[in-house]
């Protein structure tokens, strides 16, 4: 298996760009990714039945690529919902992935998890609290089980149309600050920011040593540099943070029904998902050897 250590911000595709759910039969993916240049395989865990640590294993060991784990939170993955058997359920999902994860060497499990996504509602005062203590007490358990693994929880602040609870680093740090675990951080993304954030350099210079990942997206959610998502202030802020985790290109396949209801994606964000891949890393991989001579 390859070293679980990330370092030199290694540039990733998740798997939501090439298949969903992303099976052991997908693995062949992982060549597709080591010949355009990516250095990490980012899986998204949707159907755990269908996806195992040992196919991972067998092809980060032939392709050299590291492997990133990160969640996908639907209705019944709700670590703050009303219910206690849906909150319960949410908890034993995500100490699966952390299984996941520390089997194939990830360092982290990453993704929204303090809710389901595409729930957005109008609460009151009194109710916000009640999901809010919901949110800490599950995530606080999930944060010891991971502890003990050796993995680390990356909290995704998500743009208010699909979430009423985190949308904002503030209130990610908030959240990781309750749980009062040193495990517990950040992943942010370029897309939820671009909606969400009045200052790139401000937000993600707040989140500091907390920021444990990073995902890359354009406004649209397309190709990272055919927008207008200030890639300069980006990487500057990454350089200023001291960040040296990987970065990955997320986007999704429009033709998954349930993904595209919960992330309102109607149409395609670019001419095809390999486009994407191909011209995301190209753009991605320029501004890394960028900074680098920059020293």
């Amino acid at each position: 298996m390859t070293d679980p250590a990330f370092t030199g911000r290694p540039i990733g595709i998740s798997s939501f760009v090439l298949a969903s759910p992303f099976t052991d039969d997908d693995t062949h993916f992982f060549e597709y990714a080591r010949d355009i240049g990516f250095e990490v395989f980012e899986v998204c865990v949707e159907d755990p039945a269908r996806l195992s640590a040992a196919p991972l294993i067998a092809a980060a060991e032939r392709t050299g690529l590291q492997v990133s784990v990160c969640g996908a939170f639907g209705p019944d993955r709700d670590v703050s919902h009303e219910e206690p058997d849906r909150r319960a359920r949410g908890v034993q999902y995500l100490k699966g992935c952390i299984d996941l994860a520390a089997a194939v060497g990830s360092p982290h499990v990453a993704g929204p998890m303090y809710s389901a996504t595409g729930k957005a509602r109008l609460l009151a005062p009194d109710q916000r609290r009640q999901q809010w203590a919901w949110a800490v007490e599950s995530l606080r358990q999930v944060a010891d089980y991971a502890g003990e693994r050796g993995v680390r929880l990356a909290i995704e602040p998500l743009n208010r149309f699909e979430t009423d609870l985190v949308n904002t680093v503030e209130q990610g740090l908030d959240l990781c600050a309750r749980t009062g675990r040193a495990n517990v951080g950040l992943m942010l993304d370029t897309f939820h920011m671009n909606i969400e954030e009045k200052s790139f350099t401000a937000a993600m210079t707040s989140a500091g040593d907390r920021l444990f990942h990073m995902q890359v997206a354009e406004n649209d959610r397309g190709t990272p540099g055919r927008g207008h998502v200030p890639w300069d202030e980006v990487f500057a802020a990454l350089d200023a943070t001291g960040y040296d985790g990987s970065i990955v290109i997320e986007s999704f396949l429009p033709t998954v029904a349930e993904i595209a209801r919960a992330v309102s994606l109607w149409r395609p964000v670019a001419p095809s998902m390999d486009a994407l891949a191909r011209d995301g890393f190209a753009f991605v991989n320029s501004y890394r050897q960028t900074r680098s001579e920059l020293g």
